[in-house]
């Protein structure tokens, strides 16, 4: 069978029908996961992946051309701490990638254990909350001339009605002395930033990831709270060898401002600091620095070492060197898709007097 000459063809040739981008796919999935704050999760998701028309026609017409899908995930989930969750993530991309839109819609029946702010620690306490949540960022490219990567600007908003059911009648945050402590509502606005120039989506090799952002809570838009945020984080992906990748995150948070406990710069988490339970370090600002060292082990196996270290601080510290947290572990990964090398994650993580264990889908970073 005679094989087009791509120098000659380009994209006058036909493409085969099955390299030829498809509108729309629906994935349903089971859920499952584990985490120190949830234990056992389960549910159903599906994710939604397209092209809008612009874009299929464009890239029909030549397959030469790039351009990201977007995706739309609705999700729902139960967990043994009996914990509720509906949610809607999405990132939409639109006209070959110049627009970039994505966030999250969602509702949350939860319960969390707090274990006081700043250096005012308390015994764990255990509260109840319901809370709906939107967050949203629109951006649009910029300087596309870059050599490497896309760098994007735009506008955030985020919305999130925090209503705390139930408390510890004899606790600290039943005493109202702690900002937000007997609930609080977000709705504040902003700009950002975000870069990206790493060479797959869920399991980096190379590049750089960097989301910066400026974000006000203000009664103007029905906030009951007012406060500035200024956010940065970074992430960037080394290859040391052909079995080996080194991983670093760089994140930094800091408030103008008095912000209600749940809106607090946090230490803690499947994402940050893995090891101690989400939250268990909040204050009005935080800087944290993980590596994450991955390796094969076998096929579709690989392996990872990481560790932490991050310190906070407040409007008469802005951050505490002389007390820093500290954090360590290890993981396995099991690649579900090879095209995309989209992980299950499985960790162990270990701080001072604090450990935890994480199963769940995707990198911390």
């Amino acid at each position: 069978m005679h094989v087009p000459d791509r120098a000659v063809c380009r994209s006058a040739c036909p493409a085969p029908a099955d390299s030829l981008p498809k509108a729309f796919s629906l994935l349903p999935l089971p859920l499952v996961y584990y985490t120190p704050e949830t234990r056992l999760a389960y549910g159903v998701a599906a994710t939604a992946t397209f092209r809008f028309r612009r874009d299929l026609t464009r890239l029909r017409a030549d397959t030469s051309l790039r351009s990201r899908p977007s995706q739309v995930t609705l999700g729902a989930a139960y967990t043994q701490n009996k914990q509720l969750l509906f949610y809607v993530p999405f990132q939409l991309f639109y006209d070959r990638d110049t627009y970039y839109v994505n966030g999250e819609v969602g509702y949350y029946r939860y319960s969390y254990y707090f274990f006081g702010v700043g250096q005012r620690e308390v015994p764990r306490e255990l509260y109840a909350v319901n809370f709906p949540r939107i967050r949203v960022n629109a951006f649009r490219r910029i300087a596309p001339t870059l050599p490497v990567g896309k760098l994007y600007a735009g506008v955030r908003y985020q919305y999130e009605d925090y209503q705390v059911t139930s408390v510890e009648p004899d606790g600290l945050l039943a005493t109202g002395e702690v900002p937000g402590g007997l609930g609080s509502r977000l709705s504040g606005a902003g700009l950002g930033l975000f870069y990206d120039s790493r060479d797959q989506l869920f399991f980096p090799s190379k590049g750089i990831v960097a989301d910066v952002a400026y974000l006000n809570q203000t009664s103007l838009l029905g906030s009951t709270v007012r406060f500035d945020r200024y956010t940065a984080d970074v992430s960037s992906y080394h290859t040391l060898n052909r079995h080996l990748i080194l991983t670093m995150n760089y994140f930094a948070s800091f408030t103008a401002g008095i912000a209600p406990f749940n809106a607090m710069s946090l230490l803690g988490g499947t994402k940050r600091m893995r090891g101690y339970y989400e939250g268990r370090f909040r204050d009005q600002n935080a800087a944290l620095l993980q590596s994450e060292l991955r390796f094969d082990i076998y096929k579709r196996l690989g392996g990872v070492v990481f560790g932490a270290a991050g310190i906070l601080g407040d409007a008469q510290t802005v951050l505490r060197p002389n007390d820093p947290k500290f954090a360590y572990g290890a993981g396995l990964r099991f690649t579900l898709n090879r095209l995309d090398h989209l992980n299950i994650r499985l960790d162990y993580g270990f701080g001072q007097q604090s450990s935890g264990f994480y199963l769940t889908i995707g990198e911390a970073f």
